[in-house]
C-alpha cells in the first residue's frame, strides 16, 4: 500500500478509523480494532493475518493500532529490512 494523501484519524472507543483522500475520493477507508483491521476494500482480518500480509510476521499485533493513536505531532516509522516507511503528519 502506497499513499501520499490527505486523510483523517479517528479515535472511537471501540476502534480506530484511518481515511485517506485524493481529489476528494477516499482511496482508503481502514478501521482497526483491539483484535482486527477492516478496510473497505475487503473483509475483516485478523492483525496477525494484516500485519503478515501488508507489514511483517514480525511486528507486533497492536502495532498499528498503537502507531495510529499516538499522539505526536509528526511519527516516521521507518523499517529497512522490510522496506517499510510509514509517515504520519498531523495538521
Amino acid at each position: 500500500m502506497k499513499f501520499y494523501d490527505k486523510g483523517f484519524i479517528y479515535k472511537f472507543k471501540d476502534y480506530t478509523q484511518v481515511q485517506i483522500f485524493t481529489a476528494g475520493t477516499a482511496i482508503l477507508d481502514m478501521k482497526i480494532y483491539e483484535d482486527k483491521v477492516c478496510r473497505s476494500t475487503f473483509k475483516c482480518q485478523d492483525l496477525k493475518t494484516f500485519n503478515k500480509e501488508n507489514l511483517s510476521s514480525t511486528y507486533p499485533d497492536n502495532f498499528l493500532k498503537e502507531l495510529f493513536e499516538r499522539n505526536e505531532k509528526e511519527i516516521i516509522h521507518r523499517d529497512k529490512e522490510n522496506e517499510i516507511l510509514i509517515k504520519i503528519k498531523r495538521d
